[in-house]
């Protein structure tokens, strides 16, 4: 059921034992040139039957591999792949840390403004709209917003220049 031909697993065999003992032989990593010479081909035939032999790999993504040989630890292979979708965990905690800091800092403004920044972006309601339901116009919701912002600012200045100093 293997569905690379018997020939190039014999070649390969043959290569990983040609390898194996050329590495013990020169107590070294053997070059490329050193590795044809002893299978008896050029280079151009080793690099093609490398490319040949990538194709032939296939590892299960459950099997476990040593890490470090001189412990008993060992990984499989499917948690070494990097999820290229995931979210970075850094900037995740990032995230939630500012989010929290944002929101003690509206927690600390005074009522109006605080009425006016939770109806402005977490209702989605227009100046307009909000001046209507706060019964004042729509010039005095804009100075009470420009106001929250400018202390949300401050706060959050204030904090991230302790963090630096901590």
């Amino acid at each position: 059921m293997d569905w690379v031909p018997r020939s190039l697993r014999h070649k390969s065999r043959e290569m990983e034992k040609t390898y194996n003992d050329l590495e013990a032989k020169l107590k070294r990593i053997p070059t490329d040139e050193e590795l044809a010479k002893a299978l008896n081909v050029s280079q151009d035939e080793l690099y093609n039957l490398m490319f040949q032999l990538s194709h032939s790999c296939v590892a299960g993504l459950e099997d476990l591999y040593t890490i470090d040989t001189n412990k008993e630890d060992k990984i499989a292979v499917i948690d070494t792949i990097e999820d290229v979708t995931a979210r970075d965990p850094s900037k995740v905690f990032e995230f939630l840390e500012l989010k929290e800091s944002l929101m003690k800092a509206i927690e600390r403004l005074p009522d109006k403004e605080n009425i006016v920044v939770a109806l402005y972006y977490y209702e989605g309601l227009t100046l307009k709209e909000i001046g209507e339901i706060m019964g004042i116009t729509e010039s005095r919701v804009s100075q009470l917003h420009t106001k929250a912002i400018f202390r949300l600012k401050t706060y959050l200045r204030k904090i991230k220049s302790q963090a630096v100093l901590e």
